[in-house]
């Protein structure tokens, strides 16, 4: 406990320190930033929740760094849950040389360039390839990203996931943002390719393919296994409509006895819970602006989010995620609130551990009312 309080007071200062040199140095420059978000939520499944009316509390605190000197360019975000969520955690931090216009190099703990980014819903809950970490999903690597008019590649290569214990045979540690694969396999030498082409001018669209392959090293029977990724996505942004479609599909094969071939663990927010190994998952997401011309609201963004998780393996049942909702923007403060529907689905519903493997053939439908407020700064 004293430990955590002596890093974030470290972070504290750091922050502020970095602030006071900035105005010193003509070619530093940075921005810092950061929110907080307050929570509510009422579960259908939690009987003594849904009797005392849901419960309102805290989310998160983030704090957020970016900028530049001279070439180099840097970003950083480290977030502070509460314990039973993981804690704090490092969501990014990465630093960048410019190698000329439109042409960046990126070392650190970065986004990995897979699928439609930064994600492919709207809601506050995102979509089904997110709990299966393949959606804005962060790791330990170098990534190069080329832009041009109406093109941009991204070719990346991770050594690893975020490194926590630097263990011989230690499993990843849960406290993280993103998902990745943890228990008794780690992500290893993974490389990703992506190409994004866009077109039109007010209306915009774009078409987005993404490939992802990798290794996977089991710290029990110390041998490789491999775990490969392929997602197609498109991409609308009107005036006022907005459409988001994806489809992808992944295998991820570790190297041992039969009895863990099926199913893999991955974690993060504190805890782990198995996935299918192998499976398809289709994403749609349609939104429609209205603006406000109010003295609170400045826009209405209303929304809604399907995914569905189709699993190989024919014993396994499927898991759906529907997010109905509304995003309402008044300056700095944000409010996400959310009708969040799941079957055998983790965060939606009773099965945590198995919901997004084996699941269960009598699965109901569950919903989570959620109202998310944050103020950004």
């Amino acid at each position: 406990m004293v430990k955590n309080k002596c890093i974030n007071f470290l972070l504290l200062f750091l922050f502020i320190g970095v602030s006071a040199f900035s105005q010193q140095d003509e070619d530093l420059k940075l921005k810092l930033g950061g929110a907080i978000r307050f929570n509510y939520n009422l579960s259908d499944w939690k009987d003594e929740q849904v009797k005392r009316g849901g419960d309102f509390g805290y989310d998160v605190f983030r704090l957020n760094a970016s900028g530049s000197y001279k070439k180099i360019g840097f970003n950083a975000e480290y977030r502070f849950y509460s314990k039973g969520f993981g804690g704090g955690m490092l969501k990014q931090g990465w630093m960048e040389y410019n190698i000329n216009e439109g042409s960046t190099v990126q070392v650190g703990l970065q986004q990995v360039p897979f699928g439609l980014q930064p994600y492919t819903a709207n809601s506050f809950f995102f979509n089904l390839p997110y709990y299966l970490g393949l959606e804005d999903d962060h790791d330990m690597g170098i990534k190069w990203v080329k832009t041009l008019e109406k093109l941009q590649i991204q070719a990346a290569f991770y050594k690893n996931a975020e490194e926590l214990s630097f263990g011989n045979t230690s499993s990843l540690s849960p406290d993280r943002y993103a998902y990745d694969v943890s228990g008794r396999n780690k992500e290893v030498n993974q490389g990703n390719a992506k190409v994004s082409y866009k077109w039109g001018d007010q209306a915009q669209s774009s078409l987005e393919f993404s490939a992802m392959y990798g290794g996977l090293y089991n710290v029990v029977t110390q041998k490789m296994g491999d775990h490969s990724a392929l997602a197609v996505g498109y991409r609308y942004n009107g005036s006022k409509w907005g459409v988001k479609l994806q489809a992808l599909t992944f295998n991820k094969n570790p190297n041992d006895s039969a009895q863990y071939k099926d199913v893999i663990e991955m974690a993060a927010y504190g805890a782990p819970y198995n996935v299918a190994a192998k499976g398809q998952v289709v994403t749609s997401s349609v939104s429609y602006k209205i603006p406000i011309k109010g003295d609170l609201v400045d826009e209405l963004l209303l929304y809604n989010d399907f995914s569905w998780f189709k699993k190989s393996n024919a014993d396994f049942n499927d898991s759906y995620m529907n997010v109905l909702g509304c995003l309402i923007s008044a300056g700095p403060i944000y409010t996400y609130v959310d009708s969040a529907w799941g079957k055998n689905h983790a965060w939606l519903g009773p099965e945590w551990t198995n919901a997004f493997a084996e699941g269960a053939s009598d699965a109901d439908w569950h919903m989570r009312f959620n109202i998310n407020i944050g103020y950004y700064f």
